[in-house]
């Protein structure tokens, strides 16, 4: 369970201790007191969440609350100021040697990342390559995939997002939309056990991100995938979620289904937050 604003849960979640791995194979993701600080500024703050294997989980928040960095401290793209992120039992950050827990070397850190795939606001492809070599590139240069065996199941992905006609072209002759869904392909491609995804569809022209929401939902009703998704897209988080975690101020505010959160949220800052965002202006 996370921890949240409410004093009361937060002082039940105290006084119970975190489950090891084996008390429950089934979290596949945990942070335990995690804090983040960047100078004086504390972005993140003694956070506690689990989530368990093939959940979907919605995070969503006013901007600066801490959603995206939540994601980057999972992907190694920065590291906590203190406290433990765990991935299928095993410590992110920190590893095992000689009987003691030290900082993970860079050979840990490389096997944990291929635990756990993203996809960003941007999409960041390889502009010299096709829609299908961004896709292979991860498999045979990480992996040592075979060629053959890389191409054609990044030919099954680019299918899978609707761009099967478009694996000979290059990201210039893409739409945003098309774009994002390559990027969604090549994260694909790595057969992570973890999919983040943060704000994908913000960069996009509206009438593009209906493209890649509908992939994003078809993903997360095909599969058993965990996924973790920072989204400003209400309906969309509410449509395709197991659980939603309404984040301000670095730390979980609220916490439940998604029509939990969505008709009868219990914090005031929840309801004050889907007012402004599901109200017409």
């Amino acid at each position: 369970m996370p921890s949240t604003g409410n004093d009361k849960t937060a002082a039940a979640a105290d006084s119970t201790p975190a489950a090891t791995p084996e008390e429950n194979a089934d979290v596949i993701v945990r942070f335990e007191r995690v804090t983040k600080q960047f100078g004086e500024l504390t972005v993140l703050r003694e956070l506690d969440l689990e989530v368990t294997r093939g959940e979907k989980l919605a995070i969503i928040g006013p901007s600066g609350s801490g959603k995206s960095t939540l994601l980057r401290l999972l992907m190694t793209l920065e590291r906590p100021t203190s406290g433990e992120i765990m991935v299928d039992g095993e410590r992110l950050w920190h590893m095992e040697r000689g009987g003691r827990v030290v900082d993970a070397n860079e050979k840990h850190l490389r096997r944990m990342r291929g635990k756990v795939g993203f996809v960003f606001q941007h999409f960041n492809l390889f502009p010299h390559m096709s829609a299908l070599r961004n896709v292979m590139e991860a498999p045979v240069r990480v992996r040592g995939m075979d060629g053959g065996a890389a191409e054609a199941h990044a030919r099954e992905l680019l299918d899978m997002v609707g761009l099967a006609e478009k694996a000979d072209s290059h990201p210039s002759k893409l739409s945003g939309g098309q774009q994002q869904r390559v990027a969604i392909a090549r994260a694909l491609a790595m057969e992570p056990e973890v999919m983040c995804f943060d704000e994908v569809t913000s960069a996009l022209d509206p009438e593009l991100v209906g493209e890649v929401l509908t992939v994003l939902a078809e993903l997360a009703r095909s599969g058993n995938m965990t996924m973790l998704l920072v989204t400003h897209e209400m309906r969309f988080a509410r449509e395709v979620s197991d659980r939603v975690a309404f984040f301000d101020k670095g730390q979980i505010a609220e916490y439940g289904s998604p029509e939990k959160i969505f008709t009868e949220p219990e914090q005031q800052r929840t309801r004050a937050f889907l007012r402004a965002v599901l109200e017409p202006r």
